[in-house]
């Protein structure tokens, strides 16, 4: 199946536990509009290049659209629908104004000068600006794109508006209206749904652990994966025992210590090197190997559908957190269902970006801006708030620990209610 279809899945399969009328559920499972565009971009030698580029809006029924924009070769218009999909229960969840949105242009930024990555966003940006603005669509980076290509969007709609406007994009730079705690948002909104999963199954009796004895393996090492992996033993003090990135993994048995964590951190981004690559002396491992890994708490953050009907059985970890979007498939979630694994999902886990993206937006709006430690005190609150609402939803429904049907009834039932309170026009 597309991950499209398996995001409807998931979706529909909590639609029925909380008996949501059926015409809601074919409203709230489709996207509302899909825009594919296909741009040339002048590139270094002179000729013309045409790229073909996606923005979907799923539902606006809460808010303007919000959903990143991602550079790869492999984007896909079902990808995108997924994606933006996701955004609106991630947001709703999170319980912030917006609904779901997502972007993204099939393209390898690696073959391209930096003269050719600026060209071909503005002429995209200039080229979804149909559908974007900061009352109706509101994008933000993604994988492959950064601070610096949200500053070439904001100021190509500024330029053709004919004022700065700071709110068109999020995940901007300091300098130009971006939000002191974006860039390890969400990480840090990873690093508070592990506290909360491993105090919960303490409470449940599942996890009789102190933090020091817990074990963490982290698949993904990069803007979210590490700041996840720094802050889960730096504030948490949990054994962060093991690694990953596209080029294999690092696995040191009693953890690693914060200050190997953040030399692994600057030598991979510095260098632009992978964590295998580098091998300072740690044991190295497989991508494969490190969900079968005898730890505590395992943490999925890199890309979609990692942990499959193939792999399931061989997890140990007693809490999974899912940090990126779709790490596991739903046969795979299945298995681990039965094997008493708690998992806490995907759009509720690695919400603290959105999170922070709709505080800069707001900073954007009002030409106030926080201090680090507003953006701090307000993640932490917002996603505490959203973790125990799914709890008590889980609770509510028996769901014992299907955390991800609670997850997706309290985002669904929010995103219903709005949509009946507007009602259908005309």
């Amino acid at each position: 199946m597309s991950l499209y279809e398996n995001a409807v899945r998931q979706f529909t399969k909590a639609s029925k536990i909380m008996n949501l009328e059926p015409d809601l559920i074919d409203v709230l499972s489709k996207p509302k509009r899909e825009l594919t565009v296909n741009f040339p971009v002048r590139m270094d030698d002179g000729s013309i290049k045409v790229f073909t580029g996606h923005r979907v809006q799923h539902n606006i029924a809460r808010g303007p659209a919000k959903g990143g924009i991602r550079y790869h070769q492999n984007v896909t218009l079902d990808e995108v629908k997924a994606l933006a999909f996701w955004m609106t229960w991630k947001c709703a969840v999170a319980d912030i104004p917006y609904g779901g949105g997502k972007g993204g242009v099939t393209v390898d930024p690696r073959e391209l000068s930096n003269g050719e990555l600026e060209r071909l966003s503005r002429r995209f940006f200039s080229e979804i600006q149909i559908i974007v603005g900061e009352n109706k669509d509101v994008p933000a980076p993604d994988v492959n794109t950064n601070g610096q290509i949200m500053a070439w969007f904001m100021d190509t709609y500024s330029m053709n508006k004919g004022a700065t406007t700071l709110g068109i994009v999020t995940g901007k730079p300091l300098e130009v209206g971006g939000s002191l705690g974006r860039p390890e948002a969400t990480g840090r909104g990873v690093r508070i749904c592990i506290e909360e999963g491993v105090e919960y199954l303490r409470k449940e009796g599942k996890i009789n652990k102190a933090n020091g004895e817990l074990k963490v393996a982290i698949h993904g090492f990069g803007n979210v994966g590490s700041y996840t992996a720094v802050l889960t033993a730096e504030e948490l003090g949990m054994k962060v025992v093991a690694v990953s990135d596209v080029t294999g993994g690092l696995y040191k048995e009693e953890g690693f210590t914060v200050e190997e964590l953040k030399d692994l951190v600057e030598k991979t981004t510095e260098r632009k090197t992978g964590l295998a690559e580098i091998n300072p002396g740690f044991k190295t491992i497989t991508n494969d190997e490190i969900f079968t890994l005898d730890v505590d708490v395992l943490v999925p953050g890199a890309i979609e559908n990692v942990i499959t009907e193939k792999n399931a059985n061989e997890v140990k970890a007693t809490l999974i957190v899912e940090a990126a979007n779709g790490p596991i498939t739903p046969e795979a979630d299945e298995i681990l269902q039965k094997k008493g694994i708690f998992i806490v999902p995907d759009f509720l886990a690695n919400s603290g970006g959105v999170t922070v993206s709709y505080f800069e937006w707001v900073q954007g709006l009002q030409s106030f801006f926080w201090s680090l430690e507003d953006v701090r005190d307000a993640l932490n609150k917002k996603m505490r708030n959203a973790f125990h609402s799914v709890i008590d939803t889980m609770k509510k429904y028996d769901l014992d620990i299907d955390m991800r049907s609670a997850a997706y009834i309290v985002a669904i039932e929010r995103v219903a209610t709005a949509t009946r309170l507007r009602g259908i026009y005309p």
